[in-house]
């Protein structure tokens, strides 16, 4: 019989976030993210294949708004995971544990991503010569 008077392991009903644990989950999620990334693009070019008529679906989605904003979802993804990979690498090779090493790396995570999503689309869309 199981003894009720264990403690119980500690949870997310109990810890405050922090931002290295919203970082790990946000790895996590935009994995997963990358993986409907993943069926998405093989949709693309599987439209390609199937004749002008279903690439024309495929491309009126993409350049829809909400294709758009899924777009650029995936855009975030790909690039927030990229370099929160990198910062996994550094940790692999037992760099950047210190406390505030941690808060700063992660600070930096974000903003490259976030940097490098809107420089993405800025290219893609040629606003580049504006900057």
């Amino acid at each position: 019989m199981p003894d009720n008077n264990r403690p119980l392991s500690p949870h997310l009903q109990i810890y405050r976030p922090q931002i290295t644990s919203i970082l790990s989950i946000l790895h996590r999620i935009t994995g997963v993210v990358l993986s409907f990334a993943a069926l998405l693009l093989a949709y693309w070019l599987a439209s390609a294949a199937y004749g002008p008529e279903a690439f024309a679906r495929a491309q009126a989605f993409m350049e829809s708004g909400f294709g758009r904003f899924v777009l650029f979802g995936f855009t975030f993804s790909l690039f927030y995971h990229l370099c929160n990979g990198i910062r996994h690498i550094g940790w692999d090779m037992r760099f950047g544990f210190e406390l505030p090493t941690l808060r700063f790396t992660g600070v930096i995570v974000v903003l490259t991503a976030s940097a490098l999503t809107i420089i993405t689309w800025l290219m893609a869309y040629g606003h580049v010569g504006k900057l």
